[in-house]
């Protein structure tokens, strides 16, 4: 459990990382921090039952330097929620998501992600007892819709309930989803983006908070939706290709700043390895989220392959990092 709790204030959301589930993990998210002090970090998708009926302490621990960290629930029972929001609330955690937009055949066995989005009345009642729960934000992330309910219409009136149950942040991915048919993979490609629907709802609801999410790719889209949202999430794109948040924290945050090349990033995570190194983590849990740091770059490919090779090998330790970065040209 964390030892201190962050002093409450309001959270700047005009960048943040999506929650991605085997992706951003504790070691994914120290990394990402390491290149922006201020984008807003989200975890995996973490199930209400899991939380609830397993050590707690293996999904929530966190570093304190991850912050601003939000945590992100999956599930459709208000009790449930309330209690994992509650231990979300004693972790630490900067926000508290309810995620109604993963549309895994998984998730819609367990009724809650996109599915959700045709019971806005019980997503209000799990934000609601959320909210009770906690005195931190309960925001919720979820789709424009759900197979063939797509209307505005409903996608407003779905936003209008939630919004009265006490949620002031939504993170709309802008595409719809459809449960049946087609993989979460294919959900986030082949469904087309309506950016348009989601400014749409920022100039309808003006006193929420609209954050925009899907298909962005670089700083310079997140300039653009920020003029008629309040923020934009970047997803895969931070992933394959971390450095793209290296310019973040001056162009949207006006914090000048930040790390020179990616090097620094590397050396950055020195301390933080040998402590994990220590502890008995394995090298590779921490290097399979850096090989996309020199994407682009001369070397990027012998980067990736050195420790692709190398990291997950017995005795793996700083050594590997410095060996793979030697073979990055400046």
């Amino acid at each position: 459990m964390q030892i201190s709790d962050p002093i409450l204030k309001p959270i700047d959301r005009r960048l943040s990382v999506a929650p991605m589930l085997d992706w951003t993990d504790r070691h994914c998210r120290y990394f990402l921090r390491q290149i922006s002090r201020h984008v807003l970090l989200y975890t995996e998708m973490v199930t209400s039952g899991a939380l609830l009926h397993r050590e707690p302490a293996r999904f929530l621990d966190f570093h304190p330097d991850e912050h601003p960290l939000a945590l992100q629930l999956g599930g459709s029972e208000p009790d449930e929620l309330a209690q994992c929001a509650r231990l979300g609330t004693e972790w630490g955690y900067d926000e508290i998501n309810l995620n109604v937009g993963c549309p895994s055949d998984r998730v819609q066995s367990g009724r809650f992600g996109a599915c959700l989005m045709a019971e806005p009345s019980l997503v209000a009642e799990c934000v609601a007892a959320m909210g009770e729960a906690t005195d931190r934000p309960v925001t919720v992330k979820h789709r424009i819709g759900i197979d063939d309910r797509d209307s505005y219409e409903e996608l407003a009136g779905f936003v209008e309930r939630v919004a009265a149950a006490g949620c002031g942040t939504f993170i709309v991915h802008a595409r719809k989803a459809w449960l049946q048919g087609l993989s979460p993979k294919e959900n986030r490609e082949i469904p087309p983006l309506s950016y348009d629907t989601v400014y749409r709802l920022k100039a309808d609801f003006p006193r929420l908070q609209i954050v925009i999410n899907g298909g962005i790719c670089s700083l310079d889209e997140v300039s653009g939706h920020l003029a008629h949202v309040d923020g934009a999430m970047i997803g895969r794109e931070a992933y394959n290709n971390p450095w793209v948040l290296a310019g973040a924290d001056r162009r949207i945050f006006g914090d000048p700043r930040g790390p020179a090349d990616p090097r620094a990033v590397v050396l950055r995570m020195h301390d933080y390895t040998a402590r994990e190194l220590a502890l008995g983590t394995p090298l590779h849990h921490i290097t399979r989220h850096m090989l996309g740091l020199f994407a682009g770059m001369p070397g990027a490919r012998a980067w990736r392959r050195h420790l692709s090779e190398h990291a997950n090998r017995p005795g793996a330790d700083w050594q590997t990092l410095l060996d793979a970065m030697a073979l990055v040209r400046s």
